[in-house]
């Protein structure tokens, strides 16, 4: 079984990824073999001095990256992928399937179509029509394709804290893109979404649960009667937080459950497993409730899909050629955390808890404060700065921040920054003075469960680099 014990000792829980990647490679070459042994080409020979020599080049200049599995990595929606990942991908990567047509890998293709099934299921479709993608990106494009085939000639609305790729797809896609004003918490304000309503210009709503900013989820559950009310299209943007709708039961280490229940309701929803979901980069899934959209995807190729009359996966999809071993991935890490509270809810709820303790200790912080409580895992907080402080010196010290923690030799912490306005801040609760337009404040993803155990260190480590700024 997979649960083989690392060097941490035999019972310890962690996965031997070396011992699995070597059981990968013999498996491949016991599949392998069966077809009989190829004659090697010439063309493809390497020598192993000449290997060793670029492997370690290779090396050297790849570890040119920040530690994005340590919980000291606290800035971007970076995580490692889970072992099992890394081993169902390689092992799957060495027959590199193509799930573009069934025939170019009929055993991932099935694995695609059982995970896409076990996703919707998550959301509560009952019948979707969906597939994997290689980002939440095209994901999203897929979904704003279908938006404008329903509803041509009408625009998009979207949040304006909603992520930037709403506004760059209606580009690509000829269609006007209308953000829409947010709340004091970063969501859509769902007032202001209905006057844009009420002008008969909008065809689609893009919802945001899970803003990659501040981590706002829209009041979904609320938006729902504005569907029926103006005869729009609900598509769901749950990139990032997608995978919270297993801990939506108003526990105090879950999240608020109405917006995600609500998603049931909705027309499309994207979420990317190379987030939460334990994937390697790219992973992402698009879903619809109805299946009928299918027939905005339809084309047909000559030389593709001759080995079954199933739909093939291409056939639902603005992309071609996809990486089969995406979904064995995905596959084989559903197997060991279904989608369940107790299986990759569990993974969840340490980085929400960490995310609502560090929002508490900022509270009470004599150098930190919190700029507003977070939904998801993602804290935004800043320097608290004596006096009536002007935005560029809270800017200033942020940056300070950022750059000498990522500078410290023997114990870095790696953060990041958001920008905001003077007015943003006010409606927070926090005295400034708006001398400059924008300003950074600091933002931190909380991922990880490990950085629940981590936190009191990551918080001490801020308030130090925050108290010694400038000297």
């Amino acid at each position: 079984m997979l649960g083989r014990a690392a060097a941490g000792g035999e019972g310890s829980g962690r996965v031997d990824l070396r011992g699995w990647l070597g059981q990968a490679v013999d498996w491949h070459e016991r599949w392998a073999t069966g077809f009989g042994e190829p004659a090697a080409h010439p063309a493809l020979a390497v020598t192993e001095e000449r290997f060793a020599e670029v492997f370690g080049e290779f090396t050297d200049r790849l570890g040119d990256n920040y530690p994005f599995f340590h919980p000291r990595y606290a800035g971007q929606m970076l995580k490692p992928p889970h072992p099992a990942a890394v081993a169902g991908y390689l092992a799957a990567m060495l027959v590199n399937p193509n799930n573009h047509a069934l025939d170019g890998g009929p055993a991932t293709a099935a694995m695609e179509k059982e995970v896409v099934d076990q996703l919707a299921g998550m959301f509560g479709f009952p019948n979707p029509l969906g597939h994997l993608t290689t980002s939440g990106t095209i994901a999203n494009l897929e979904a704003l394709f279908v938006a404008r085939e329903t509803h041509p000639g009408l625009g998009i609305a979207f949040s304006a804290d909603s992520h930037y790729t709403h506004a760059r797809m209606c580009q690509l896609l000829g269609v006007a893109g209308h953000p829409v004003p947010v709340d004091a918490a970063g969501r859509m304000d769902l007032a202001a979404l209905a006057g844009l309503l009420d002008t008969g210009r909008i065809g689609t709503v893009v919802l945001t649960a899970g803003s990659t900013g501040l981590g706002a989820v829209d009041q979904i559950h609320e938006a729902l009667a504005l569907r029926g009310r103006y005869r729009v299209r609900l598509h769901v943007d749950a990139a990032y937080g997608g995978f919270f709708a297993l801990i939506a039961d108003d526990s105090p280490d879950g999240v608020a459950a109405a917006p995600w229940r609500a998603i049931a309701g909705c027309d499309s929803v994207v979420v990317d497993p190379h987030k939460h979901g334990l994937q390697p980069y790219g992973c992402g899934a698009v879903l619809f409730a109805d299946p009928a959209v299918g027939r905005f995807y339809r084309h047909d190729s000559p030389y593709t899909y001759f080995t079954s009359d199933e739909l093939h996966l291409g056939e639902i999809s603005l992309e071609c050629s996809r990486a089969g071993a995406a979904a064995a991935a995905l596959w084989l890490t559903l197997r060991l955390f279904p989608l369940t509270p107790a299986g990759l809810g569990a993974v969840l709820r340490p980085g929400r808890r960490a995310a609502l303790h560090w929002a508490a200790r900022l509270a009470g912080s004599p150098f930190l404060a919190p700029y507003q409580p977070p939904e998801l895992d993602i804290v935004t907080y800043l320097p608290r700065l004596p006096g009536l402080p002007d935005l560029s010196a809270i800017d200033r010290v942020s940056g300070e921040v950022l750059a000498a923690g990522m500078a410290d030799p023997t114990d870095p912490v790696y953060l990041a920054t958001y920008a905001v306005t003077g007015a943003a801040l006010r409606e927070r609760g926090h005295r400034v003075t708006d001398d400059v337009p924008r300003g950074r404040i600091l933002r931190s993803v909380l991922m990880k469960p490990e950085s629940e155990a981590y936190l009191g260190h990551l918080h001490g480590r801020v308030e130090e680099l925050v108290r010694t700024a400038g000297r």
